[in-house]
């Protein structure tokens, strides 16, 4: 890996935090320590050790980085989405666009992925589950809420179903990217990625809302957003 000179003095402390993605993306969290971040800054271990006391910290605070560009991916599909004059397909739409951009940041970046939800991470906490405030901090949780919440405002999911709903759609979603990176999936060809992806996309729907969307319906709402 070539050192990254040239920080602004006072900023080691990002460019510590750059580097880690930097070895994150190349061989996953295991590979971010306070000495290998150092190294890739191009400067000493000491230098290092005074903004983190060990590789937790900087584990932690690369995780925190992995989470804003997941969010980042979620906002760029959600982004390209046409202009739409149907409310809930707009919404389903919408929900299509942050499930895309998440599966696409796992496939994109799986070293960055892994990190974002390595041991020891951001928690989410009981209380916050179906309301509509997001987790302080955690955009790409803000972002699925939000996704969510639209879904209620056009009568596609009750408010009795929209408590959990959130951790329901993640796990799927979650699960399918995982079985991509990590998983049987792992070979597949884009053409049958996509066809998995929106049949998963169908059930998740119909499973949260009763709404039924044929294969070809869910195809198109993820088109909308490819």
């Amino acid at each position: 890996m070539t050192p990254k000179r040239g920080y602004h003095h006072g900023d080691l402390r990002n460019a510590l935090i750059e580097a880690a993605g930097t070895l994150a993306e190349e061989n996953g969290p295991q590979a971010i320590t306070v000495r290998a971040a150092a190294r890739a800054a191009g400067v000493t271990p000491t230098a290092a050790y005074r903004h983190f006391e060990n590789h937790e910290e900087l584990l932690h605070a690369a995780a925190e980085q992995a989470l804003e560009r997941l969010a980042e991916s979620m906002r760029e599909q959600i982004q390209k989405l046409p202009d739409i004059d149907d409310p809930p397909r707009a919404a389903l739409s919408n929900l299509a666009a942050v499930a895309r951009g998440y599966i696409q940041f796992a496939i994109a970046e799986p070293g960055l992925f892994r990190t974002a939800f390595t041991p020891g991470g951001k928690r989410v906490d009981a209380t916050d589950l179906g309301t509509a405030t997001p987790v302080p901090d955690d955009a790409a949780y803000g972002i699925l809420m939000e996704g969510l919440d639209r879904l209620v405002d056009v009568g596609h999911l009750t408010n009795d179903y929209r408590p959990f709903a959130e951790i329901t759609a993640w796990s799927a979603v979650h699960g399918f990217a995982m079985l991509v990176i990590d998983g049987p999936l792992s070979e597949w060809p884009e053409e049958a990625l996509d066809a998995a992806m929106a049949r998963m996309f169908a059930i998740l729907v119909r499973g949260l809302t009763g709404t039924a969307l044929s294969d070809q319906l869910a195809a198109d709402v993820l088109a909308a957003v490819s």
